[in-house]
């Protein structure tokens, strides 16, 4: 269903949410919502990074510190733990997030995150190691849900896409600060510590962050909503498209808060946002996004990441690993960006059937290469490294920020909250799982052979997203829902 409404929003309100406005410092954090968000991103760039730099670090005999390397079976819990309490975080975040607000929870998911940095700096067992790791997930999981749904609610429709994936690419800003910290110190406790200044900056800004004007109509407080909702698109008159938006998201918002009859209720009629997920418009896109998601993970290479510094190594080219894995973030970052400006361009479905096809393709390579064509090293080293960088390159550019910008948008209002931070938590818990037993399986079927399994399995996602995978650029979150009915 094509909306009839042609918002028509001033230049102010675009520079207000890319946080380009120039204003006093308390009106800039609270025009500029996505500020707080963005950081979060950056901290958890780091989170998911610090498995990666520390394995490689205590394998490499550069900067030990008193703890042994790593045997497999280590590495695999340490480098897994944080997926598989993701789920935690989030069922927690999905239980105070309606009661707290967005802006609470995110100011939460940063304690566990700043704790774990300091049991980091002064980890002297592998036990440690495996307590800070569960930490980081807790704080990625509860991070999920409340960051998501405020940036998918905050947004205007024609600038969701491209501002989500403008928050994608701090994530890769994070990983590549981490990165170069630790590639030019060669000491992961000092990386760490100087990583734990991100969640302190974040804290403070989320002090001066506004609250999702739909949660507040949902808490009754229309005012306060139409107010906070007139600053985040730059103070536009009654006469602009905002207040169109408004009394659009006053209706959207009204099945949350006078129910209607599309909510399921319980035998007291009370309204249940867990009974939204049995519906039609609910689990459809849940089961999309599962979907998506392990094809996602699985072409852009998350099993490799807590290892990418003995991938490197394999490979066998000769380059600084430290520095060749900075670059490689550097690469992830440099397609983040480029999502921003092709999203609206291209739309979803195109970059997505393009890059998971390309990723798919260059896997499949990677496998032959290392497997059939072993008279050349010299020269396979360079091949099999340049092909898994362009993997990077172009995971980054589609499949991986386009599956969290889809999480944000094709649930409805009701079952939102809820939604986003289940959809996160089971993204989480499948990358524990392919991490986790990756080493298996790679000393099951052979290193190289895995690229050609998982390439092979890329090219049945990209059937299965052309039949399934809607458009959702430039669509309200109301004409979403419509689809998935």
């Amino acid at each position: 269903m094509e909306s009839n409404i042609n918002y028509r929003y001033s230049f102010k309100s675009i520079f207000a949410q890319i946080n380009k406005k120039l204003m006093s410092y308390r009106r800039l954090f609270y025009s500029l919502a996505l500020a707080g968000p963005c950081f979060i991103q950056i901290g958890i760039g780091i989170e998911l990074t610090c498995s990666t730099i520390i394995i490689g670090a205590l394998a490499s005999d550069k900067s030990k510190n008193g703890l042994q390397p790593l045997t497999n079976e280590q590495a695999s819990w340490f480098g897994s733990l944080l997926f598989l309490f993701t789920p935690l975080g989030s069922a927690l975040s999905s239980i105070t997030l309606g009661q707290y607000g967005h802006k609470t929870c995110m100011i939460i998911t940063n304690v566990p995150f700043i704790v774990s940095q300091i049991m980091f700096f002064y980890a002297n067992s592998v036990g440690i190691l495996y307590a800070c790791s569960i930490l980081m997930g807790l704080s990625v999981g509860y991070s999920g849900g409340p960051s998501s749904s405020y940036i998918g609610e905050v947004c205007e429709p024609k600038l969701r896409g491209a501002l989500m994936s403008a928050t994608n690419v701090f994530y890769y800003v994070g990983s590549l600060l981490f990165t170069l910290i630790y590639a030019i110190t060669l000491e992961w406790r000092l990386t760490v510590l100087i990583g734990m200044s991100i969640p302190i900056v974040t804290i403070t800004i989320l002090f001066l962050t506004p609250e999702s004007p739909m949660w507040l109509l949902t808490k009754g407080e229309p005012l306060k909503a139409q107010r906070t909702l007139g600053k985040l698109r730059g103070w536009s008159s009654h006469e602009t498209g905002s207040s169109k938006e408004f009394r659009e998201m006053i209706a959207y918002t009204s099945t949350v808060v006078h129910g209607s009859e599309d909510i399921d209720t319980d035998e007291k009629g009370i309204t249940s946002s867990w009974g939204q997920l049995f519906r039609p418009e609910v689990y459809r896109p849940f089961r999309l996004l599962l979907v998506y998601i392990f094809f996602a993970n699985l072409l852009s290479g998350i099993q490799y990441g807590p290892y990418l510094v003995a991938v490197f190594t394999e490979f066998g080219a000769p380059v600084n690993v430290e520095f060749t894995l900075a670059f490689s973030v550097f690469l992830s970052m440099i397609g983040g960006i480029m999502t921003i400006f092709l999203i609206s361009k291209l739309g979803k479905r195109f970059l997505t059937f393009s890059t998971l096809l390309i990723c798919s393709i260059c896997y499949i390579l990677i496998g032959l290469i290392g497997v059939y064509w072993t008279d050349s090293k010299s020269i396979t080293s360079w091949f099999v490294l340049i092909l898994f960088l362009i993997t990077t390159f172009m995971s980054s550019l589609g499949i991986m920020p386009i599956a969290w910008v889809l999480l944000t948008e094709i649930f409805p209002m009701k079952s939102r909250n809820i939604t986003c931070s289940i959809g996160a938590a089971m993204g989480y818990l499948i990358s524990f799982f392919m991490i986790k037993y990756y080493l298996e399986l790679s000393n099951f079927v052979n290193f190289y052979n895995t690229f050609t399994l998982f390439g092979i399995s890329g090219l049945f996602g990209t059937v299965y997203f052309y039949f399934y995978l809607p458009e959702t650029e430039n669509k309200t979150l109301q004409e979403i829902s419509e689809f998935f009915k």
